[in-house]
């Protein structure tokens, strides 16, 4: 089958049970919520899904939240989730559309382009009474090569290095919410600066979903958004936020505007910037 960024609930009930089929539970919440995503996956999830926990299944030597593990890490994680390269993954979470594309990133910065996020999540599949299942599913454990593509992966040096440039190379797209962007809302995480990498631009990666059903826009109205943003769609973009989970929203919202293949996730995002003192930070205020 055509494989496309954005899966419908309908599309995946079809898919149910097709051996080469994996399903792929992504729900991860921003603290400090009482939710426990693990813990709603075991009392209900979308019948043969499996448990992919994001700040586990990534490089836990580092400072930084949930980063990109290493390859064979990555590796050894999905194939215990009985994933190899054939498999067509399939990833939902518990908001609708928020921690899911993060895990469709990972997969593709890992080599694997079989993977599609299910549009609407877990609340749109739960409000159309679809079927469910409880507790631990059975799998087979299989074998995952990874293939890294280091063009969807961007880092602080080659921010900064534009920026020093003055001719930077890249767009930056923060996904916060406008209120962090311009430093007039503290950030959740003890310790970081106010304010935003300078030149970037803020599009808060709520105002790509349908405020009820919590699936994407439809793509002309994506890039209708992205426009009056400022964004160019034809540059390379680099999706920010504040620490690499919701930025990849912004990159599969490009995916399905208009397949933009220029575009990357700075994993470190304001969790790394905003902790340096070394980088410059720009907000409504002042430029520090």
């Amino acid at each position: 089958m055509h494989i496309t960024p954005l899966i419908e609930t309908e599309v995946l009930a079809e898919l149910l049970g097709k051996s080469y089929v994996r399903i792929v539970d992504a729900s991860w919440y921003i603290r400090p919520t009482t939710r426990d995503a693990y813990a709603e996956f075991q009392t209900s999830h979308i019948p043969g899904a499996v448990f992919f926990d994001i700040d586990a299944i990534s490089d836990t030597q580092s400072p930084l939240p949930h980063m990109l593990p290493s390859a064979e890490f990555f590796a050894q994680k999905v194939g215990e989730m009985g994933i190899d390269n054939e498999s067509l993954v399939i990833v939902y979470d518990g908001h609708g559309m928020m921690s899911a594309p993060r895990v469709w990133w990972m997969f593709r910065f890992f080599g694997h382009e079989q993977v599609s996020v299910l549009n609407g999540g877990f609340p749109k599949w739960e409000r159309e009474a679809r079927s469910l299942e409880s507790g631990m599913p059975k799998v087979t454990v299989a074998a995952f090569t990874p293939n890294p593509n280091p063009s969807l992966l961007a880092d602080w040096q080659s921010l900064q290095d534009g920026l020093v440039q003055k001719n930077a190379p890249s767009q930056v797209l923060d996904m916060r919410s406008a209120g962090r962007f311009n430093g007039s809302e503290p950030e959740p995480r003890v310790g970081l600066r106010s304010g935003h990498i300078p030149r970037s631009i803020n599009l808060p990666w709520t105002s790509l979903l349908d405020p009820e059903e919590k699936t994407l826009l439809s793509p002309t109205t994506l890039k209708a958004r992205f426009k009056a943003s400022g964004l160019n769609p034809e540059d390379v973009t680099i999706c920010s936020c504040g620490s690499g989970i919701t930025a990849c929203v912004g990159l599969l919202a490009l995916a399905v505007a208009g397949g933009n293949e220029k575009a990357s996730v700075y994993d470190g995002s304001w969790a790394e910037w905003g902790s340096r003192n070394d980088l410059p930070v720009e907000s409504a205020l002042s430029t520090i």
